[in-house]
This record gives structure tokens, sequence and C-alpha cells, in this order.
């Protein structure tokens, strides 16, 4: 099941699933789709890769059912993803060596985010994995364009909407392979 609700200067999708191997592709090009449509293309090679790992994550390591959803929240000038699972069992961020043919999924996430993190459900249902993502500048809802006559200045959007990103995540000078609990 696709939800999707464009109002004012939110936005949300979201993917409802059972995670098969032919359907991480399908929610790609669903994901994909979705941030054409909202002018982020820019994004879709990152959120993609950030999707397709996740996604394998839900695959290998979730309980029997493997089902989850998929949700992109786009508030601003930040593009949250996340995954959520029905396995209460938090990921296991571990060191890789060089000859190791995986469990590089988180690190590439957080290499490829501004933050990332693991949120466990409060009923104990499961746990979601959330990374976030600067929008590329576009010209924002409800900015003001300042008029460079009155200032002499050139011409620029301005908007009074906070940018400092999610609270408790690691700045993207900070991006190590940790992930925050919240």
């Amino acid at each position: 099941m696709v939800m999707s609700r464009d109002t004012g200067p939110s936005r949300h999708c979201a993917v409802e699933f059972q995670v098969l191997p032919a359907r991480i592709g399908q929610v790609r090009r669903i994901v994909s789709a979705q941030l054409r449509y909202w002018h982020l293309d820019p994004l879709i090679d990152r959120v993609a890769l950030g999707v397709t790992e996740l996604l394998a994550n839900v695959h290998q390591h979730a309980g029997p059912d493997k089902h989850c959803t998929v949700e992109m929240v786009f508030l601003w000038d930040r593009l949250t993803v996340s995954v959520r699972d029905h396995d209460p069992r938090l990921p296991d961020l571990r060191a890789s060596d060089g000859l190791d043919t995986g469990g590089r999924g988180l690190a590439l996430v957080a290499a490829l985010s501004d933050s990332w993190g693991i949120r466990e459900q409060h009923d104990g249902s499961g746990k979601v994995v959330w990374f976030t993502l600067p929008a590329p500048f576009t010209r924002p809802a409800g900015a003001v364009l300042e008029r460079a006559a009155d200032t002499g200045a050139e011409s620029r959007w301005e908007t009074d909407v906070p940018t400092d990103g999610v609270a408790g995540a690691a700045p993207a000078g900070e991006r190590q392979p940790r992930a925050s609990h919240v």
C-alpha cells in the first residue's frame, strides 16, 4: 500500500509491504518516483541506496513476517527516510575488515546521510531505523522574496524556519558509523 500526502511545507509518503528480494527494486522505483514528484531529484541516488541497505537488513535479520514500512517525510529543508519493521532486536553495528562480504549497510547509511539513528517502538513491537538528508536548495514554501531595491542587496530567498537538523543527531562533520538511539 502506498500513501502520499502533500500539504503546505510538509510532504509524506509511506509504503507498507513484505520484504522480498523482488520487492526491494519496486520500492526503490516508488521512492525515486516520489522524490521526482517532490522535485528532489538530486537526492534519488542516496535515498535509493540507503533504503536498499535498510531493506536488505530487514530481509536478512528481521523476524519471519518481514513486513515493514518505508516512510519519507519532507519538511522544509530536510528529508527524513525511515524503515520500520516488527523485529524488536536492534541492529548490531560491527566493524568489518577489508575481506568481509557484508555487514557494511549501516556504515553506508551513516556515510551517505547527515544523521541517522535507531528508535525502538514503545510497545516493543519493533524498531525504526532512520536517516536524514538536506534538501537541495529550492524556493522554500512560505519563503519571502527580499526586495533588493529596499536594501540595496542582491535578491535572495529568506525564511525563518530553523535548519538545525534533528535533535540528538550527529552533525554531518561527525559521520561515524554510530547510531543514535532516540
